[in-house]
Parts: structure tokens; C-alpha cells; sequence
């Protein structure tokens, strides 16, 4: 693996020999295929709250695809890949609003890698134009939303969602804190979940794992 900060706010990553960028807002970008990861959207949930009586604020709505519309403008991919649970239950309005989205970026495949959220009739999806995998092979790597458990075939990567990854870091004052980062072992990738309201699940990365963490807007190597 080769490690070098190409931005200030972002950080550029080599790995199976193809070149990635690592963005604050939780995705990466494939160069070479011009592909933007995303993962663990979980749309529709805020909604899903609300209409079970728990208050949470709907403007987390607008957070989400803000992010993601931010996100598209900087890394311009033709691709976007959803490892997983875009939709956290079932049809409601927000799949709509999510469809705008969509069709603004008429140039871009939107592709998802089903999770165990993504409970929708393929209909909803066809209807929007989404291409639907139950995994995904591009180049070296393996798109799948659960982390491959069986071993993988040689010069293959798995890159998985499902995990919402969080390493615990300690200060020099005993402060400590868990934050969402991407996780890259020697042969899986753990992607941070892009959804807000999503939780965090702390990992343990051994010694020769790359981990990076998002805080303050910027992507920070901390292995």
C-alpha cells in the first residue's frame, strides 16, 4: 500500500495498485473507473422514526443528499456505487425526493450492491433507474455489503459497508473519542457509513492495517 495526502481535506490511497481518494464526506473515488463508493445511506430512515412517533428532526433528510450532492460535484464520477443499505425500510417519500436526485445527475449510473435494508420491490428501483447487483467485481476489487467471510481468490479485494466502522482514540489529557473511519486490511475494506443517525461500530485494526479517520472535515491517517 502506498499513502500520500494529495488535499488538505482529502487524502489519496494506492491500493491492489489502483488509485483512490478518501472524501470527508465518507465516500471514495475509484480514479481509473471514475467511481464514487458510498455506503450505509439508510434513506428513508429519518422518515421511518418520525412515523413510529420518535422525534427526530427532518432536516436530517436534506443532511443526507446535501452531502452526497457535494460530494459528486468534487469527485465528478460516471459512477456511483452504494455498498449497501440505501434505503434503511420500506416505500416511503423520501425515495421519491432521493429520485430527483437522481435524475438531476443524468450522466451518472446509480448502482447498489442490495443490503439487508434494501427491502423495496425491484420495481422502486427499475423505476429510478438503479442497477441492482447482489455483489459487484470491478477490476481487482469485490463490492459486496456484508464483509466476505470465505477466503478470497487471489489478487482479489473485498470491499464491504454493513460494519459503520469507528476506531476509539485517547488524548494526551485522557480524552477520548470514537470516530468514523475507513478501514483497508490486507485483503477487505471496511467503507464508513454515509447516512447520518447511522451509529458507530468500534473496530480493532492490527498494526499493519491502514486506518483513516473523518473529523473536522478532513481525512486523517491515525495508522
Amino acid at each position: 500500500m502506498i499513502i500520500k495526502i494529495a488535499f488538505p481535506r482529502r487524502m489519496d490511497i494506492e491500493i491492489f495498485g489502483e488509485p483512490m481518494r478518501l472524501f470527508p464526506q465518507k465516500a471514495v473515488l475509484l480514479k481509473k473507473e471514475k467511481a464514487l463508493l458510498i455506503a450505509d445511506l439508510h434513506l428513508g430512515k429519518i422518515n421511518h422514526f418520525r412515523k413510529s412517533g420518535i422525534a427526530v428532526p427532518s432536516k436530517a433528510n436534506d443532511h443526507n443528499l446535501e452531502l452526497l450532492m457535494e460530494v459528486v460535484s468534487l469527485a465528478r464520477p460516471q459512477r456511483i456505487i452504494c455498498l449497501g443499505d440505501l434505503f434503511h425500510s420500506h416505500y416511503n417519500t423520501e425515495w421519491e425526493v432521493f429520485g430527483e436526485v437522481v435524475k438531476h445527475y443524468a450522466g451518472i449510473t446509480f448502482e447498489l450492491v442490495l443490503g439487508n435494508h434494501d427491502i423495496m420491490s425491484e420495481h422502486q428501483y427499475e423505476r429510478k433507474g438503479i442497477h441492482v447487483y447482489d455483489d459487484l467485481v470491478l477490476g481487482p476489487f469485490l463490492f459486496t455489503h456484508h464483509p466476505v467471510e470465505e477466503e478470497l481468490p487471489d489478487g482479489q479485494y473485498n470491499i464491504a459497508g454493513h460494519i459503520h466502522p469507528g476506531v476509539h482514540l485517547v488524548g494526551k489529557g485522557r480524552q477520548s473519542v470514537v470516530l468514523p473511519c475507513f478501514y483497508f486490511g490486507a485483503r477487505q475494506a471496511y467503507l464508513p457509513a454515509f447516512g447520518k443517525f447511522t451509529g458507530l461500530a468500534r473496530i480493532a485494526p492490527r498494526k499493519e492495517d491502514k486506518v483513516f479517520v473523518v473529523a473536522d472535515n478532513k481525512v486523517m491517517s491515525v495508522s
